[in-house]
């Protein structure tokens, strides 16, 4: 028997009316529970009877942070429809495929994104648009409307989102995120996270991204707590606000890339981390130096991992083993099961590498309007994830690294991420990635991209004699490049195809000896 979803918004305004659920740092407005469960409230009214949005449609929002894009993903659920966050880094044309293939009825945008959710709404003959902000139709509709007299009725297993990934390989996969998905990841990451009622959350990755969503704005409401919403990521302005007293933030997370400008920045020797309860890190594989640099400032920064296809969390590192196993993803979640798999579907050895294949019922069912993508990914009900990862002797993951960014030099397997770990070692390195270039003697060797930090200076020669002191001679890169920043997708994940295409050959002078 399928079992209901109930909405947690409308839950905490019975028990904690006053209590405030979200602030919106760039508007300078906060809600109460009682206020985000009205607007959401009215908004599905409007999007309901005025806009005529049924139960399972789509409905689109293109905006920078706000929390507004949470009472469109509350009036969603209410009435049945299909939450659309889209990535706001996206241009027209690739913005025209997504919108094309899920069909949104209603496109939300705010003003910085006007041109393009306008022109992409055009495209695709989306039927409405609502504009965020003071004077526009979005806060207009939800003052016209009166609250929603009776949810629909949805289940767990029932649609509740699609999120877009970042097709880095061909065009982009919706996976389909149900209501039990986010319900699981709120009671997987609430215990190892620490989430409760007095959880203080300052979210700065993308709300149109599952690390922004789900790590942890949607748990923190889930369990009662409140949430500071940053429009755009900014290290100093993080920095200030979680070193006052006032803000009371206690619960933070981010991607290697975040924690990383936040401790190259001069206010990060002098900031207060004391009220820091959890420092949630995923995303990426994290450098255990940059580890090593929070820790020092008495943050043991908790690792994870995840994908938008499981809603996200699959692996926790608990706090008490944040500094023993530096490195490791920790362990599977409560209501998850995880394999390492061969190539020939038998499970790995302790210590031996594989593919992580994930199962339960925090898990996509598939992907929206791909069956080929559903076949591809699945074996009996177990999503083939791409990760590259290994089990100590103790029960801890690893994720080495993608299986796609994994190369082969003289027969022996690189993952770049152990590569790039090294070269963080040194004190001028800023940002590094490793990809595999073609070799005519070795098929193909390592190339380190490197972004040196400002003041500093780094020669090739120091990059390779470090790299040969720490790592075996194939997996020292035979060719480095500088540039001034690397590229990055809109969570802050290094693009590596995009590397990839400015970086296809060598320069021979740049060849180590």
């Amino acid at each position: 028997m399928p079992v209901r979803y109930y909405d947690w918004i409308a839950h905490h305004r019975r028990r904690a009316a006053d209590k405030i659920a979200l602030v919106d740092l760039a508007s300078g407005r906060s809600f109460s529970y009682a206020q985000l469960d009205d607007r959401a409230s009215k908004l599905a009214t409007h999007l309901r009877d005025r806009l005529k949005v049924a139960s399972g449609d789509r409905v689109a929002v293109l905006a920078l942070n706000t929390t507004d894009t949470l009472e469109v993903q509350f009036a969603c659920f209410r009435i049945g429809a299909v939450f659309l966050p889209l990535n706001t880094r996206l241009t027209v044309p690739e913005l025209h495929y997504i919108v094309g293939d899920a069909a949104p009825v209603v496109m939300i945008h705010d003003d910085d994104l006007a041109e393009t959710a306008l022109a992409v709404a055009k495209l695709c003959n989306v039927a409405a648009v609502m504009r965020l902000g003071p004077g526009g139709s979005y806060e207009a509709g939800i003052a016209a409307a009166t609250p929603l007299a009776r949810f629909e009725e949805v289940t767990l297993d029932d649609i509740s989102t699609i999120m877009y990934t970042s097709g880095t390989t061909g065009q982009p996969k919706g996976a389909i995120i149900t209501h039990g998905m986010t319900f699981w990841n709120c009671v997987n990451l609430g215990g190892p996270a620490c989430i409760s009622p007095s959880s203080v959350l300052l979210t700065v990755l993308p709300l149109f991204h599952t690390g922004g969503l789900n790590c942890y704005t949607n748990p923190v409401l889930h369990a009662g707590g409140t949430v500071l919403i940053m429009r755009v990521f900014d290290p100093a302005e993080a920095l200030r606000l979680i070193s006052d007293p006032a803000q009371g933030i206690n619960v933070f997370f981010g991607v290697p890339s975040i924690y990383q400008f936040m401790s190259q920045h001069p206010d990060f020797a002098i900031a207060d981390f004391s009220r820091l309860i959890v420092g949630g890190v995923g995303g990426a594989p994290m450098p255990v130096p940059l580890l090593k640099t929070w820790e020092a400032r008495g943050v043991a920064l908790q690792q994870g991992y995840g994908m938008t296809e499981t809603s996200p969390a699959v692996m926790v590192l608990d706090r008490e083993d944040a500094a023993r196993k530096a490195g490791s993803s920790g362990k599977p979640v409560l209501h998850t099961e995880v394999r390492i798999v061969r190539p020939d579907g038998t499970d790995a050895a302790v210590g031996e590498l594989g593919e992580l294949w994930v199962k339960g019922p925090n898990i996509t069912p598939g992907y929206w309007n791909r069956p080929d993508a559903n076949a591809a990914s699945f074996t009996d009900g177990w999503l083939h994830t791409g990760d590259a990862t290994r089990m100590d002797e103790d029960g801890f993951y690893y994720i080495v690294d993608r299986w796609k960014d994994m190369y082969i030099s003289g027969g022996e397997n690189v993952y770049p991420a152990e590569v790039e770990s090294v070269l963080h070692q040194l004190a001028a390195v800023a940002e590094a990635a490793v990809i595999g270039i073609p070799s005519e003697q070795w098929g193909e060797v390592g190339m380190a991209i490197i972004a040196v930090k400002p003041g500093h200076s780094l020669a090739a020669a120091e990059i390779h004699a470090h790299c040969q002191a720490n790592l075996a001679r194939f997996k020292c890169p035979r060719v480095v490049e500088f540039v001034e920043a690397l590229p990055r997708n809109a969570t802050g994940k290094i693009h590596k195809p995009t590397l990839r295409q400015q970086f296809s050959q060598p320069k021979p002078t740049d060849t180590a000896a």
